[in-house]
């Protein structure tokens, strides 16, 4: 018997091949053997993906030290995680762009009776989500400056900012997961997009509260007071980021005017 990617010499009772690693198929495809395949490699408990977003609920410490300390092969890497997440809100974007456009109406951001000077006027969801992906790249930096500049300030120092960018990645893609899977079940019963990503956004905001009180083992007061230090720090930094989007968004407009 020989392993049909490689074609290295093997024996009857070996499952993978020594050489490349490939699995040694024995039987045709049939209806049973590719039900099994695809419990294995998508349903199954076992499987990485799945595992590693249960566990990212259950023991959240466990997946993202263990990947920080250099045990990389019970779960998905972090990237790769973040690239799934990335997948599923791309996906999320082309089901809500094509099939619930009524719901991602956002006129009642604007005053409609200074539509006219308003320069958000013209924002609107399909606008944006050409740069979703980008937007959340941008803050997982942004939100990992926020827990490592409090707890280097506290004098927990055990992880570098580099460590906290693998935890917020790990935050983030399990976020993004989520608010994908819930924002179509919602979209669903017709709801609209921003208010159900305001609706998801306190305890997904939360769960990074849990998430540091697992990874750092505090009590729940000490987290407590950590965790609103971050959302300060977060506060001023989005306002600061949000006043700079504003002026270059009204230069921008009213550049265009001009020309």
């Amino acid at each position: 018997m020989t392993c049909r990617n490689c074609h290295k010499e093997l024996k009857d009772s070996q499952k993978y091949c020594d050489e490349c690693g490939a699995k040694v198929i024995k039987n045709r495809l049939t209806p049973k053997i590719l039900t099994k395949q695809i419990n294995e490699q998508f349903l199954s408990i076992d499987n990485k993906l799945l595992l590693t977003f249960v566990d990212l609920f259950k023991r959240p410490e466990t997946v993202i030290v263990e990947y920080i300390e250099g045990t990389r092969k019970k779960y998905i890497d972090v990237l790769q995680y973040f690239a799934i997440a990335l997948t599923l809100a791309g996906i999320q974007v082309f089901l809500m762009t094509t099939f619930f456009k009524d719901s991602l109406n956002m006129d009642f951001l604007v005053n409609s009776a200074s539509q006219e000077d308003n320069p958000f006027k013209d924002l609107s969801f399909e606008g944006m989500n050409q740069y979703q992906g980008i937007i959340y790249i941008i803050m997982v930096p942004f939100t990992a400056f926020c827990t490592w500049i409090v707890y280097f300030l506290l004098g927990q120092r055990q992880y570098n900012y580099t460590e906290h960018l693998v935890i917020n990645l790990y935050y983030s893609a399990q976020i993004i997961i989520i608010t994908a899977v819930f924002s179509i079940l919602f979209l669903l019963f017709g709801l609209n997009y921003l208010i159900v990503s305001t609706i998801l956004t306190i305890p997904l905001f939360l769960y990074l509260g849990y998430v540091l009180q697992r990874i750092f083992r505090e009590d729940f007061w000490a987290t407590t007071a950590k965790f609103l230090l971050v959302v300060v720090v977060y506060v001023i930094l989005y306002a600061i980021l949000g006043f700079i989007f504003g002026i270059i968004l009204i230069l921008f407009k009213y550049k265009t005017i001009a020309n």
